[in-house]
């Protein structure tokens, strides 16, 4: 009996879930959200039931002992050594690394080197990782990185068209991420396809944060975020792709300064923006039924910012056999799947299937048997990735 904890430590909250893995069940999950704020609010579920509470929580070293204390209190575990393995997200891999690896001192170095291309996620991922390494030091710990999926990109899809120095000196160049989802969709996807040997995927994870992939037989060849996670689609608080010259008119002839900019494409723009109701898709979506014209011109383009890359990704891929929805959006809202799929109709020859689209559940195929590209609705499971890497790497 191997039990391993997936761990996803944000700037201000600690994600977890408990996997027995000799059946991949999980025993409990839930999140630590508001670290470092008097009201933290801690959720855990656990044998159907679901626990909240708020108190404050200083840290995420507080956070992670808060956690495992819970675990021993409720008798989900009777000692802590029952985990065997932690495994921990990492937004940012870099060129470093194109798989998970076992967290040795070489590697905690990489990933501080890489904060200042992940600044809110990667010193809380290492902070996390001491937390834990302190309280069950037996447990092995494993980084999975949401990087290291993109690392199959060939340097004509990820160096940018700039002086090539920014890229051999200053490692600018598109990293991309989610990819651990990607990576989770696009082979849940072929095995619903029944494992062919060749195959063209298009991944759509449509969230809060938001990113497509295109997958051929197995591997990304590219994908919309960049450098960062700011780029691509339009998000829920992030503008995706703009004119870089908007940066210096908005300097120049506004007044802002840089990081103000900076703050506001990636925490007051997107649907949030657009909008001026929410970054929540559902609250737009609400608002634009309810006939406000700046949620619907929200709507509008969020869909053809997807559709664009969609039709990117079809040429690079010399056609497509399956496009996948997924994360919040993508795998709850069967009227964003629908309208996205709508205008694609004339062009890829999609036939959704309304009963598939609008009532079912978990892993499906939403398309008609007459639509030339499949269409699937696979829920992700980023989780389940890290632990079975965990499990691998430590021998478990």
């Amino acid at each position: 009996m191997s039990k391993i904890i997936s761990v996803n430590a944000g700037s201000s909250s600690l994600k977890f879930q408990l996997f027995e893995m000799d059946d991949e069940t999980v025993i409990t999950s839930g999140v630590i959200e508001r670290i470092g704020l008097e009201d933290s609010i801690f959720t855990i579920k656990y044998n159907g039931e679901k626990d909240v509470t708020t108190l404050p929580i200083e840290n995420h070293k507080v956070a992670v002992q808060l956690l495992l204390d819970t675990l021993i209190k409720k008798e989900i575990v009777k000692d802590l050594d029952e985990i065997k393995g932690v495994g921990h997200r990492v937004v940012q891999g870099g060129a470093y690394f194109d798989q998970s690896v076992i967290i040795d001192e070489d590697v905690v170095s990489k990933i501080d080197e890489l904060k200042s291309l992940a600044p809110l996620h990667n010193p809380a991922h290492l902070t996390g990782y001491y937390a834990f390494k302190e309280a069950i030091p037996n447990a092995g710990a494993v980084a999975v990185f949401d990087t290291a999926f993109h690392q199959t990109l060939e340097p004509k899809s990820y160096i940018y068209p700039i002086p090539y120095k920014y890229y051999a000196e200053n490692k600018v160049r598109k990293y991309g991420a989610h990819g651990t989802s990607h990576f989770y969709v696009s082979s849940r996807c072929r095995e619903m396809m029944g494992n062919p040997e060749h195959s063209r995927i298009i991944v759509a994870h449509l969230g809060a944060g938001g990113s497509l992939t295109a997958v051929k037989d197995g591997k990304s060849i590219n994908t919309s975020m960049g450098f960062t996670p700011l780029a691509g689609i339009m998000m829920g608080t992030r503008s995706g792709d703009v004119d870089p010259s908007v940066i210096d008119y908005l300097i120049e002839e506004v007044g802002l300064d840089m990081k103000e900019v900076i703050k506001m494409l990636n925490k007051e723009s997107g649907l949030l923006g657009v909008s001026g109701v929410s970054s929540d898709f559902r609250d737009v979506q609400e608002a634009a039924a309810n006939g406000n014209e700046r949620a619907q011109l929200a709507l509008d383009i969020f869909f053809r910012r997807v559709i664009a890359y969609i039709g990117r990704y079809f040429i690079a891929l010399g056609g497509v056999d399956a496009i996948c929805f997924t994360a919040g959006i993508g795998e709850n809202s069967f009227f964003a799947r629908k309208e996205i799929c709508n205008l694609l109709a004339e062009a890829l020859g999609i036939e959704i299937d309304d009963d598939a689209n609008v009532n079912g559940k978990g892993d499906r195929l939403i398309s008609t048997p007459n639509s030339k590209v499949k269409v699937y609705v696979i829920p992700t499971n980023e989780e389940l990735v890290i632990a079975r890497d965990t499990k691998r790497l430590l021998n478990l």
